[in-house]
This record gives C-alpha cells, structure tokens and sequence, in this order.
C-alpha cells in the first residue's frame, strides 16, 4: 500500500512537470493557501525553538566569558 502511494505521487509529480498548459489561478490560491496554514501552525512553535536556541548560545558565551 505504501509502495503504491509512492508510485502514485511519483506519477503524479512526472506528469505535473510534463504539463504545458500553465496553472490556473485557483491552482496557485490553493498552493499558498497549503503554505500559509502550514507556516501559521508551525510558526509559533519553530519561532520558540528558535528563541530558545538562540537564547542557550548566550548564555553558554556569557558563561564562558
């Protein structure tokens, strides 16, 4: 089942690529509108991990001042 996922997406993405004719704007909407709602629900939480990261890289510096 999963190998056949696999196949499906691939033939999908081939005949994407072969396609000629250009994308429609509904398309596109649908393309940013996926982007936008994966950046609102990841965002906060990458931008903490981030944060925090950042924030661990200070004091290890000001530790070893």
């Amino acid at each position: 089942m999963f190998l056949e996922l696999i196949l499906k997406i691939c033939i999908q993405t081939q005949q994407f690529f072969r396609r000629k004719d250009g994308a429609s704007a509904i398309e596109y909407v649908v393309i940013v509108s996926i982007v936008a709602l994966v950046l609102l629900t990841y965002g906060n939480t990458l931008g903490n991990a981030i944060t925090s990261f950042f924030g661990r890289i200070v004091t290890g510096i000001s530790v070893g001042s």
